[in-house]
């Protein structure tokens, strides 16, 4: 069978995972020839995994050797657009990990620089492979659900511990990953946010930094949305709540989708719900509804959208998401921080120069950064919490 010579750059624990999927058979059309990181020990962890791969500490090199014809970019976010536009003036097709960068203007230069490259170009939006999001799209796209009206995703199952961002020295900062919880967690839910509902035109975001863990970033979000037809939206998240929940609801003209425990349950109205407001001669009469409910076992999406970005290499079928596509979550993000640093409304498309004024202080100012293996000592993180509460 054909295959593509895939470069993996970054073996940390994204690098890991898909390189275990290639060799657990889950990607057929995926060769790992070679892969790149900067610590010596993820190598020896590859060459045990796959003996025989290509080993490099230098990604140029790698893309430069003419042993690989697709790379997977998987460091940290603010390198993803780097990386991927080393690729596209090399003629290297690219599948770059979430969330497709850091602010709106690298991220604009790279799909620029895409547009101009002969290359296939995807990004890892894995949770688009889920049934019934897929589904939710397809009823909401089609114009089933009627005129949209309002979307409220409450999405808290991220739990994080300290422990968690203590493993690395760039985790839950503003220079080593741009963000927290809407930069790491939830961009596969900011993404299927716009894919199946919309971009909104404007949002007004509340980020709290540092309420349930010691970091710098924020680590429990509100946003608020608002569409041009008069449709808002509203997005809940944290790594700070335990148990957690993940419940999307989406009301329209003509119904409502509730996603949620597996299932998908749809509740479709017999007339809109606009014309009967309007046409109904009782005060407290409501519309006529049928319903009808969705299961479906969920797929591995990580290995789904890999395999399928090696098929549209060898054959042009359809990549799961286009990387291009990662600018539309990214903007909702950014939105989001500028939003909640200024204390008012902000656009869509955003500001990007007062965005990049605003990150660039808080990561002059920045004040957690420490070496992985030193937590803050149980004592003073009880004091911190006596002061926050």
């Amino acid at each position: 069978m054909e295959t593509i010579k895939l470069g993996i750059i970054g073996i940390g624990n994204m690098g890991k995972g898909h390189l275990q999927n290639v060799i657990d058979g889950k990607c057929p059309s995926v060769e790992v020839a070679a892969v790149c990181d900067i610590d010596e020990k993820q190598l020896e962890y590859a060459k045990e995994k796959l003996p025989g791969v290509l080993c490099y500490t230098d990604a140029i090199e790698m893309l430069d050797s003419g042993n690989i014809n697709a790379a997977l970019v998987a460091v940290p976010h603010y390198d993803h657009p780097t990386y991927a536009m080393e690729c596209f003036k090399r003629g290297i097709h690219v599948m770059i990990e979430k969330p497709a960068g850091v602010y709106a203007r690298q991220v604009r230069e790279m799909n620029e620089a895409a547009d101009k490259a002969n290359v296939k170009f995807g990004i890892m939006f894995n949770q688009r492979t889920n049934p019934l999001y897929a589904k939710a799209r397809e009823i909401v796209q089609s114009g089933a659900l009627g005129e949209p009206k309002r979307l409220v995703w409450i999405v808290t199952n991220w739990y994080r511990t300290q422990a968690y961002y203590d493993s690395g020295s760039w985790r839950a900062t503003w220079s080593g990953e741009g963000g927290g919880v809407l930069l790491n967690q939830a961009p596969h839910n900011l993404d299927l946010w716009q894919w199946i509902f919309g971009m909104p035109k404007r949002v007004r975001a509340f980020c709290s930094v540092g309420k349930y863990h010691n970091i710098d970033v924020e680590d429990d979000v509100t946003i608020y949305g608002e569409y041009e037809n008069g449709a808002t939206s509203v997005f809940i998240s944290t790594t700070g709540e335990a148990p957690g929940s993940n419940r999307l609801e989406i009301s329209g003209d003509r119904g409502k989708i509730i996603i949620e425990g597996g299932k998908l349950k749809w509740w479709k109205l017999s007339v809109p719900e606009r014309e009967f407001c309007f046409t109904a001669t009782k005060g407290f009469s409501v519309p006529e509804k049928t319903y009808e409910e969705f299961t479906d076992k969920v797929v591995e999406g990580h290995p789904k959208v890999l395999e399928a970005f090696a098929q549209s290499i060898l054959t042009g079928s359809e990549l799961i998401a286009d990387g291009r596509e990662g600018l539309r979550s990214l903007s909702i993000s950014n939105a989001a921080y500028l939003s909640s640093w200024t204390d008012t409304w902000a656009e869509i498309p955003t500001d990007e120069t007062l965005f990049e004024q605003h990150l660039a202080e808080l990561c002059k100012h920045e004040t957690n950064i420490k070496q992985p293996g030193e937590p803050e000592s149980i004592d003073t993180l009880r004091e911190r919490w006596k002061v926050r509460w």
